[in-house]
């Protein structure tokens, strides 16, 4: 299992990432120096496609069919609205009332404690690195510079399979921050199981299994251009590097992996997305190799959620790809609070698709999530500034959801609850960012 990490002594929570807001005020009065990245979640996608060729933005930005899945995951965090009254009543998850957020004063909120625990991790912030492939096609710096970012920062960071840099990288560049795996699962058992070894021998602790792309699904932002960086050998590494697949490509092709990268690139693609499903019987394989936490993402409907706590998986994460996956599917967050009605006291629930702000993050943890992922906004950063501009992405999120939590009249993580938050449907919800 995963050693437990303590807190830093004399650790003020959240108080260090509020902090950040003064800097930038301080840094362009005093040093004449802005922020590299906005600070702005309405304009961070516009700012990232300016530094971003055409089919990298695409890759990134793009979503599944007519984008139907990306506007739900916007549109359901708009229709909650932080309503800090404190009372005891519990809301319904259904409940309809034209009201906007009314915070509460006179409280003490002056410093607040963002810290959490999650799989056996003390963590100083319900923030985890979601994991996003092929980083090097956004910046050079790429997944070692993110990992780094991450240890830096005290974020979680969680590895894709479909990486530009080795499992052994990583972890390098991590160093002796708190890190797990993501497995887009191979058919091949023996890949698997090299693939799930070499990452708990490099110290990744938790295990994250993606159930919603076994196929790729009709993208047609990187149709138009027919990009797929996995054809020409860009987010394989993990593959490249293990060596149950270098051994079983040798005996088949007479040849090295580095000596046609593209018929490695497409043996590597028909096993880690190979257009056949899993089982849940096949889960059994994971719970045999793997050490640790077994956490399953991907997960919208009530009865998966409860089939996982029945298969005996320790965690979930609520999640549509980031409308990557299937178009028309319902937004995570519309689905989040009944899920931890039936699950929630059973298993944990991490929430993943949609978050661009420090609200969205207060609203994720109010209707029961225990952590949440963020994605698309630190690779926007990455691609403005690199490691930095990542950087920059995430500590502006921890410092808006320091602030907010204050605002709205709440302390810690621990008061994020159902009856701070009420649904809103009304005109005036459109979306403004992705």
């Amino acid at each position: 299992m995963a050693q437990v990490q303590e807190h830093p002594k004399h650790s003020d929570g959240g108080r260090k990432y509020g902090a950040y807001q003064m800097q930038i005020y301080n840094d362009g009065l005093l040093k004449n120096r802005l922020p590299i990245v906005t600070t702005d979640p309405n304009k961070l996608e516009e700012q990232a496609k300016t530094h971003l060729g055409v089919r990298s933005f695409n890759y990134v930005a793009g979503a599944a069919g007519e984008r139907a899945t990306l506007d739900a995951n916007r549109l359901a965090f708009r229709q909650w609205k932080v309503d800090p009254h404190s009372c005891d009543r519990i809301l319904s998850p259904h409940l309809t009332s034209p009201l906007k957020m009314i915070p509460r004063m006179l409280r003490d909120t002056t410093h607040r404690d963002l810290r959490t625990e999650l799989f056996g991790h003390k963590l100083e912030s319900p923030l985890l690195i979601a994991p996003v492939g092929v980083q090097t096609i956004f910046h050079h710096d790429k997944e070692d510079g993110v990992a780094e970012m991450a240890t830096e920062i005290g974020v979680p960071y969680i590895l894709s399979t479909a990486s530009s840099s080795s499992i052994e990288d990583v972890a390098k560049a991590s160093g002796n921050g708190v890190r797990f795996f993501q497995l887009y699962w191979p058919q091949d058992n023996d890949i698997t199981t090299s693939l799930l070894r070499r990452a708990k021998s490099n110290g990744f602790s938790v295990l994250l299994v993606t159930l919603d792309t076994w196929t790729l699904a009709w993208r047609p932002a990187d149709l138009d251009n027919a990009y797929l960086p996995f054809a020409s050998g860009i987010g394989n590494q993990t593959g490249f590097s293990d060596p149950a697949f270098r051994r079983k490509f040798t005996e088949k092709h007479n040849k090295e992996v580095e000596d046609d990268i593209s018929l490695a690139s497409r043996e590597w693609a028909k096993d880690v997305f190979s257009g056949a499903a899993h089982t849940w019987e096949q889960l059994e394989l994971l719970k045999k190799t793997w050490n640790g936490p077994i956490v399953l993402k991907g997960i919208q409907h009530v009865d998966d959620a409860r089939m996982a706590v029945e298969a005996g998986m320790d965690g979930i994460v609520v999640s549509n790809h980031g409308g990557r996956q299937l178009d028309g599917a319902i937004g995570s967050l519309e689905v989040l609070p009944e899920i931890v009605d039936a699950v929630g006291d059973k298993i944990t629930v991490l929430f993943d698709s949609g978050i661009r702000t420090g609200v969205d993050i207060i609203k994720a943890l109010c209707l029961g999530a225990k952590g949440v992922l963020i994605g698309r906004p630190f690779v926007y950063g990455l691609a403005i500034g690199g490691k930095q501009g990542a950087r920059e992405v995430i500590r502006g999120l921890l410092s808006d959801l320091d602030h907010s939590l204050g605002l709205s009249g709440m302390r810690t993580i621990a008061d994020c609850n159902r009856s701070m938050i009420r649904r809103v449907q009304y005109g005036g919800d459109t979306i403004s960012n992705h």
